[in-house]
């Protein structure tokens, strides 16, 4: 059974090749959206320090430089295996401990509104990849993101904590297994959370996340919420959010903002 996954006793056949002579930067930002990707270049002309090579092609690690600091940006793919493999990956190409991933994810709640960032705190593991990465249990912890709602209050950013549903399958989100995740909390649903996680417990990384709330399950059918007037206003390809976590990166590299 997928419980009984996780082995901590023989070694790995497959390693990602860590690189402790990798570019130095001080937290990476990785995002899903391709506009996203748009406007780093396009805003900060960054240049690219690595990259990662996937079958579908290569992803560029870009350097972005801010407030005196080096930030690593790059675009990583939906789903947990990809988006955990892009992240182990980079570790060959930069050296840091902080990654900060943001994000849409599906509303459970329908009082939160359209665009608002929600902070989880805790995963259901729903999904496959964490079962590799630690041991068989419903929840895992996101312990940062204290730290996340701690820079929102500062930052006067409309903001909602709690759980979220970490899916593989967003084509069997069911009304029965969404009403018992909305029963035990849980916010929102996404497909990566509970796996990054993981894995970054596992590798000793530093993981912060938020999201901004997309589509809406807690209705009578599902709403897409569509982009305001025809715009990315409110959604996953606002740049408003990039510069959200960028702020948050310079924010817990300062001295005042460290762990």
């Amino acid at each position: 059974m997928i419980t009984d996954t996780f082995d901590n006793d023989t070694p790995a056949i497959i390693n990602p090749k860590e690189n402790p002579d990798a570019f130095a930067v001080d937290a990476c930002i990785v995002a899903f959206s391709y506009k996203i990707e748009e406007f780093v270049l396009s805003r900060f002309n960054p240049i690219k320090i690595g990259e990662i090579h996937f079958s579908t092609g290569i992803t560029p690690i870009w350097l972005i430089e801010y407030n005196g600091k080096k930030f690593a940006f790059f675009k990583t793919y939906v789903g947990a295996p990809a988006c955990v493999g892009s992240i182990e990956d980079s570790l060959a190409e930069i050296n840091t401990k902080k990654y900060i991933l943001f994000g849409s994810a599906g509303c459970l709640n329908k009082e939160i509104a359209r665009g608002k960032v929600m902070v989880p705190n805790a995963a259901w593991r729903d999904e496959g990849t964490s079962y590799h990465y630690m041991s068989a249990s419903d929840w895992v912890d996101i312990p940062n993101s204290e730290k996340v709602c701690e820079f929102m209050t500062q930052s006067k950013l409309p903001f909602v904590c709690g759980k979220t549903w970490t899916t593989d399958s967003f084509y069997r989100e069911t009304r029965g297994n969404f009403e018992k995740r909305k029963a035990d909390g849980c916010i929102c649903v996404e497909m990566e959370c509970a796996a990054v996680q993981a894995m970054c417990n596992f590798r000793g990384l530093e993981f912060y996340t938020f999201f901004i709330s997309s589509d809406l399950l807690d209705a009578p059918e599902w709403d897409e919420r569509h982009a305001l007037n025809g715009t990315d206003t409110g959604s996953q390809h606002d740049a408003q959010y990039f510069e959200i976590a960028l702020e948050f990166a310079d924010f817990i590299c300062c001295d005042s903002g460290k762990m």
